[in-house]
């Protein structure tokens, strides 16, 4: 007898519905599986037999056929092992043949039979959604994660003798509904406030400019000035996640098996912040089963960098794609991925190797030479995309013990939404977000600059030798600092502080 039961993978975070094809024909005993299956997919025939058996049901003697198709897309992961033992009971005549026609099944089975859980099981009930299915039948631990999906049936099962029973009309399995608004609600706030934040009201200027624009930031600062304090609560300035990006998010999060345990879905900006001793592979993504990097992990959200110089630089060079395409491609020889990673880069470095350069409190033991190799260890282009250099210097002890009240990040969430909801405004019809995603085109557009402006701009390139793209970098932020300010053009002093953000081009312009 031949049955049908429907499932999907994963390829990249999109998941492709896979019909899982059973055959059972007289013969000698055998298992076979088609349709190019990795590993864990063929390993499956063993588990599938031993829960199908200890939980209480036949398994066939004859010669079972499994076709996984389409047969040209690769199938990894252990998700097919329910498909597989519902489709040897349909084609048995233990479940009704139609029974299971509408619903989408996917989990691991374990000996004993019960269901455990996989990833990539929102992606899974989109694709069940956008399909026009009825339901899809989910291992219990994924259920909160598929049932943000609106439109579709989500039924968490704990065993295989529990969705049997369904498809047999003989119990219920009720669907479980979550309210994305409750989510928000319960898990929208950030721990971390830039009020807690002792002085440093230069850099935490140029944080609320970075969160406004979506740009990118260096901070160059001693040992224990803030840094990696101001880093941490850059997210709780940012625009709050939309549903379309919290959805986006937890895709990847679940598709890598990263997303917390009985959260339906992401609702923060991610942070992410790996270690300098991080590989290539680890950063961008990739493997022989190619996997999203920490790039994608902080899509929608910021990547911070920490101790930037201490990077392998071929690790560093590689973020030039991303940070310009908002997307990372891994090809390798049976399938081409792409992933999205659209994030704030936020990095911190040392003014020079021993850390005390220009620290009035500590000598600096470094020599010239010492200090341009040290901060040549960060490639021109790769600077070239950092749109502020922030100097954040060691906090004074009166600022520390004082009184004085700083603003909340609420506070200047505020004014970051209120220049986002300009920015997006003006940029809704070309498909843009944010300022730092403008392309040339858009900076002719939107970023005119008066005669006052223009010369000063003219002058600061002529003298500091900025690049075409330092160049463009500064338009960009100043348009950022007019939205916040809620001025029409950009005006001279607008400029002006732009230009006082590329700290490091003045440096090295002077040490040159």
């Amino acid at each position: 007898m031949l049955a049908k039961i429907l499932s999907s993978t994963v390829i990249g975070i999109e998941a492709c519905l896979v019909e899982v094809e059973i055959d059972i024909a007289r013969g000698l005993p055998a298992f076979s599986m088609v349709g190019l299956a990795e590993a864990a997919v063929r390993e499956s025939k063993d588990r599938v037999k031993a829960a199908m058996v200890n939980s209480g049901y036949p398994f066939s003697d004859d010669r079972i056929t499994v076709n996984l198709a389409p047969a040209n897309l690769k199938k990894d992961g252990t998700g097919f092992d329910l498909p597989i033992a519902l489709g040897i009971l349909t084609a048995g005549g233990m479940i009704p043949a139609q029974a299971p026609q509408n619903y989408l099944a996917l989990g691991e089975l374990s000996l004993d039979g019960r269901i455990k859980p996989v990833n990539g099981s929102l992606a899974m009930a989109l694709a069940a959604k956008q399909a026009g299915y009825r339901g899809i039948i989910v291992p219990h631990e994924n259920g909160r994660e598929a049932s943000v999906v609106e439109g579709i049936k989500v039924l968490p099962a704990k065993t295989l003798a529990q969705v049997v029973g369904f498809l047999r009309d003989e119990n219920r399995i009720v669907p479980l509904v979550t309210d994305p608004a409750d989510v928000f609600a319960r898990n929208g706030h950030y721990e971390g406030d830039l009020a807690e934040v002792k002085g440093q009201e230069n850099a935490k200027r140029a944080m609320e400019i970075a969160a406004a624009g979506g740009h990118n930031m260096l901070m160059i600062g001693p040992p224990g000035s803030g840094k990696t304090m101001l880093a941490r609560r850059l997210a709780s300035i940012l625009p709050p996640l939309t549903f379309d990006e919290a959805i986006e998010t937890t895709k990847i999060f679940s598709v890598v098996g990263m997303l917390p345990k009985e959260q339906a879905l992401i609702t923060q900006r991610p942070f992410q912040a790996p270690h300098h001793t991080i590989s290539d592979a680890g950063l961008i993504g990739g493997g022989h089963i190619p996997r999203p990097g920490q790039v994608s992990l902080a899509h929608n959200g910021v990547l911070f960098l920490d101790e930037l110089p201490e990077y392998k630089k071929n690790v560093l060079e590689m973020l030039r794609q991303p940070l310009e395409d908002a997307r990372i491609t891994i090809s390798r020889a049976a399938q081409t991925v792409t992933y999205p990673s659209r994030f704030m880069l936020l990095a911190a470095m040392n003014p020079c190797p021993c850390g005390y350069a220009g620290d009035a409190a500590h000598s600096c033991q470094c020599n010239a030479n010492q200090v341009q190799k040290y901060r040549g260890k960060i490639s021109g282009p790769l600077l070239d995309r950092i749109d502020l250099h922030v100097d954040v210097p060691a906090v004074p002890y009166k600022e520390l013990t004082g009184d004085f009240k700083a603003e909340s990040s609420q506070t200047i969430g505020v004014r970051v939404l209120a220049a986002r909801r300009i920015q997006q405004k003006r940029l809704a019809v070309d498909g843009l977000y944010c300022n730092a995603q403008m392309a040339s085109r858009h900076l002719r557009k939107y970023c005119r600059l008066n005669e006052s402006a223009g010369r000063l701009l003219e002058t600061a390139i002529d003298k500091l030798g900025f690049s075409a793209r330092t160049y463009s970098r500064i338009l960009k932020l100043a348009r950022t600092i007019a939205d916040l300010d809620g001025a029409e053009s950009i005006a001279r002093s607008h400029i002006s502080e732009a230009v006082q953000y590329r700290t490091l081009d003045r440096r090295l312009a002077t040490l040159n």
